[in-house]
C-alpha cells in the first residue's frame, strides 16, 4: 500500500484546518479515493499529535503492518505539528469533524471528556486479553483524572523530563554532571563561553515552555500538591526563589534568542553544538542521536528537590483515544489494541526513545541497554520519588499555560513584569479555573 494513499500532505492539512474552522460538513470528503478497490475498504482516520521526520516514518511502518494483518481496514494517517495540534483538536471538536482515533496526551483527557468528544473504552478494555500487560498505574491515572472516572485513553508510551547534557563538554571542563540545583547553576556558568558562541543552557521561552517551566519549579521545591486550602502553590516563595535565579541566566549564560525559543529551536541549539544543557524529556533521544555521537550527549535526572528527593510529573503518558461519532468503533478498537501490543509498543518506543507501558517490553534487550531509558527508570523506581499531579482536570488548564504562562515568561525575560507578578497572575488564573470546575461539578450532580 503506497504511503501517499493514507498520509496527508501539507496541502491536505491546510484543507483540514480550513474545513474545521469553517465548520464545513461532509465528513472527510477530501479523503475520497478514485480506486474502486480502495473504496471498498473500511477507512478510519488517525491523527498523530506530533508529526515530523523522526516519528512519521514510525507510524507509517506500524500502519503498514496493521493493514497487512487487517486487509479490510485502511488507516488514513494525518500528522499534526506538535505546537498546533491542540488547537486543531479543539477546532475539530467544536465543528464535530473529529477523527476516529488519535494520539492524545493524558493531560487532554479531562477536557476532551468534559466536552463529550471521546468514547469510553472501559467495556472494550475489560474484554481485551492483554489488558493485564498494560501499566496499571497509568490506566488508573487516566480514569482518576476525568470527571466520571471512565477510561478514555490507552497509553502506549510514558515520558519523563530530564536534562540532556553535552557529556563531552563536561569532560573537557573537568566537571561532574549536576546532582543538585547548586551544581546545575554553577555548571551553566562554567560551560558558557560567549567568545566561541557556547552557552551553558537554553531556556524555552516560546511555545510550550510553560510545561517545562512548571515541571522544573516543582522539581526544585518538592511541593507535592498544586492546590492547598483552595490556593494554588504556583506562587509559593520557593518557586519565586527558583525562578529569580533561573530567569537571571537569560542573555548572560543563555542565548538572547531564548525568549522566542520553541522546542525545535531549543533542541537545534543543543544538537548543533551551541548549548551545553537543555531541559526536555527522553523523547528527543532520536533527534540527538541523529546529530551527535553516543559519547557526546547523555540524559541525566533533573536534580533532586531542595527536600532531597526526585519529583516527576504523574501521568506523563500519551495514549490512543476513540472519538465520538466514529462509524467504525470495532475497527478503531482493533487499531488501538494493535498499537498497544508488545511488538508495536516496542517498535515505537525503541525508535522514539521513550518508556513502553506494555510490561513485557521491559524484558527486551534494547530497554536494558538504553542509558536514557535506565535513567528514567531510576527516577520512577526510586521509592522516595514524589509523583506530582498538575490539575489536568481543569478545562482551562492548557489555555492558561498557553496564553498566560508562555506569554508571561516572555514578559519576565524582557523585564516588563517581575517574577512575583508573573506567578501571582498564574496562580490567580488557576484558582479561578478551579472555582469554575467545582461549580460545573456541582451542576452535574
Amino acid at each position: 500500500m503506497l504511503r501517499k494513499k493514507r498520509t496527508t500532505s501539507v496541502m491536505a492539512l491546510i484543507m483540514i484546518i480550513g474545513l474545521l474552522l469553517t465548520g464545513c460538513k461532509g465528513k472527510y470528503s477530501f479523503y475520497q479515493q478514485t480506486n474502486q478497490e480502495e473504496d471498498k475498504l473500511i477507512k478510519i482516520i488517525f491523527w498523530d499529535d506530533n508529526t515530523g521526520p523522526q516519528r512519521t516514518p514510525i507510524w507509517d511502518e506500524l500502519i503498514t503492518r496493521f493493514e497487512k494483518e487487517h486487509p479490510t481496514i485502511d488507516v488514513v494517517y494525518v500528522g499534526l505539528p506538535k505546537d498546533s495540534a491542540k488547537a486543531m483538536f479543539d477546532a475539530a471538536i467544536a465543528s464535530g469533524e473529529m477523527p476516529d482515533v488519535a494520539s492524545v496526551y493524558a493531560s487532554w483527557l479531562p477536557e476532551f471528556s468534559m466536552r463529550d468528544a471521546l468514547m469510553p473504552l472501559d467495556t472494550n478494555f475489560s474484554k481485551w486479553s492483554e489488558k493485564e500487560k498494560i501499566n496499571k498505574a497509568a490506566i488508573e491515572f487516566n480514569k482518576r483524572i476525568v470527571h466520571n472516572q471512565k477510561l478514555y485513553g490507552i497509553p502506549y508510551t510514558q515520558n519523563l523530563d530530564i536534562l540532556w547534557v553535552r557529556s563531552d563538554w563536561f569532560k573537557e571542563a573537568n566537571l561532574n554532571t549536576p546532582d543538585t540545583w547548586d551544581d546545575f547553576f554553577q555548571s551553566v556558568e562554567r560551560l558558557t563561553d560567549k567568545m566561541n558562541n557556547r552557552y551553558g543552557y537554553s531556556i524555552r521561552g516560546g511555545a510550550g515552555g510553560s510545561f517545562q517551566l512548571q515541571r522544573m519549579m516543582y522539581t526544585y521545591s518538592g511541593i507535592e500538591t498544586y492546590f492547598k486550602d483552595g490556593k494554588s502553590t504556583i506562587n509559593d516563595p520557593k518557586h519565586v526563589e527558583f525562578l529569580k535565579r533561573y530567569f537571571a541566566l537569560y542573555q548572560t549564560y543563555t542565548p538572547i534568542s531564548d525568549i522566542t525559543n520553541d522546542y525545535k529551536a531549543m533542541i537545534a541549539g543543543f544538537d548543533s553544538g551551541k548549548i551545553a544543557m537543555v531541559q526536555h524529556n527522553i523523547g528527543s533521544f532520536a533527534e540527538h542521536s541523529e546529530a551527535l555521537n553516543p559519547g557526546q550527549f547523555q540524559a541525566i535526572p533533573l536534580p533532586k528537590s531542595i527536600k532531597g528527593h526526585y519529583v516527576a510529573e504523574d501521568g506523563n503518558t500519551i495514549g490512543l483515544s476513540m472519538f465520538k461519532g466514529t462509524e467504525h468503533p470495532e475497527e478503531t478498537w482493533k487499531f488501538i489494541t494493535f498499537i498497544n501490543s508488545q511488538w508495536a509498543q516496542s517498535f515505537w518506543n525503541q525508535r522514539v526513545g521513550q518508556i513502553p507501558t506494555y510490561t513485557d517490553v521491559f524484558d527486551e534487550e534494547w530497554v536494558k541497554t538504553s542509558p536514557h531509558i535506565q535513567t528514567a527508570l531510576k527516577v520512577y523506581n526510586d521509592p522516595n520519588t514524589i509523583l506530582f499531579q498538575p490539575p489536568f482536570y481543569l478545562t482551562g488548564y492548557r489555555t492558561i499555560l498557553n496564553t498566560i504562562v508562555d506569554t508571561g515568561t516572555q514578559s519576565v525575560l524582557s523585564g516588563k513584569i517581575t517574577v512575583e507578578e508573573f506567578l501571582d497572575n498564574w496562580a490567580e488564573a488557576m484558582e479561578e479555573a478551579e472555582r469554575q470546575y467545582d461549580e460545573s461539578l456541582a451542576n452535574l450532580r
